[in-house]
């Protein structure tokens, strides 16, 4: 679309859009970086991300530039934050607008990327990053920490259909502490979110543990009638 620029004496600078992707699996969180492939610090492990075109909206740019760097596609995306340090880039003025990103990480997606040159990377492994992505990512993992607790937000990290122990495991991986299993268990099953199937997980033991899945639908209809979760 032809724009004429009403602005053209004021000064110009860059949107860049850069995505904290967190992807879950068995006990950890991980975080997908690759290494930089442009000028300044060309080499050095960055969140991926990109400058946002002119016929774009922000979070489109996400989307395109996690699929052209890592071929993920359909992930689920919040937007963060905005960060406009004015010394943020030495490359030059840029603002970045984060978001942060959650999967259900598997051997398909470990693959996936790697194929395209990017790693999963466990965050207490987690290589220092360039500009201020470092800071960011503390960013991201305390949106996250506060959203788990209002909101059902840790499913996107589970398959369709999970234990009791694994979603008690997942946020213990997300807070980092351990929790007590009967009270998690008690509450999560009041909040009347979560259904019961007639399937076991007998994986890690002869008897197995029942299978669950989300109903987004009841959690929806709670929250239009006004009800107020807290895990």
């Amino acid at each position: 679309m032809q724009r004429k620029d009403y602005y053209a004496g004021n000064d110009k600078m860059y949107v860049a859009t850069d995505c904290i992707v967190f992807g879950y699996s068995t006990d950890c969180l991980q975080l997908l970086i690759f290494p930089r492939k442009v000028e300044p610090h060309k080499g050095e492990w960055s969140l991926i991300g990109s400058f946002v075109k002119e016929d774009e909206h922000v979070r489109d740019a996400a989307e395109r530039v996690l699929k052209e760097i890592t071929g993920l596609d359909k992930v689920f995306f919040e937007q963060l934050k905005t960060y406009g340090d004015v010394d943020r880039d030495p490359g030059a003025r840029c603002i970045s607008v984060a978001q942060y990103a959650l999967i259900r990480l598997g051997e398909t997606d470990r693959k996936l990327v790697e194929g395209h040159g990017a790693y999963w990377y466990k965050l207490e492994d987690l290589p220092s990053l360039v500009l201020d992505h470092d800071e960011l990512v503390r960013d991201a993992l305390n949106e996250l920490r506060r959203k788990a607790r209002y909101q059902p937000i840790g499913f996107e990290l589970l398959p369709e259909k999970f234990t009791l122990p694994q979603l008690i495991n997942l946020y213990e991986v997300i807070y980092q502490k351990k929790l007590d299993p009967r009270n998690f268990r008690k509450k999560i099953l009041s909040l009347k979110v979560l259904t019961k199937l007639d399937e076991k997980d007998k994986s890690t033991s002869k008897k197995g543990a029942y299978l669950y899945k989300f109903n987004r639908e009841k959690y929806h209809q709670l929250l239009e009638s006004g009800y107020h979760f807290e895990l």
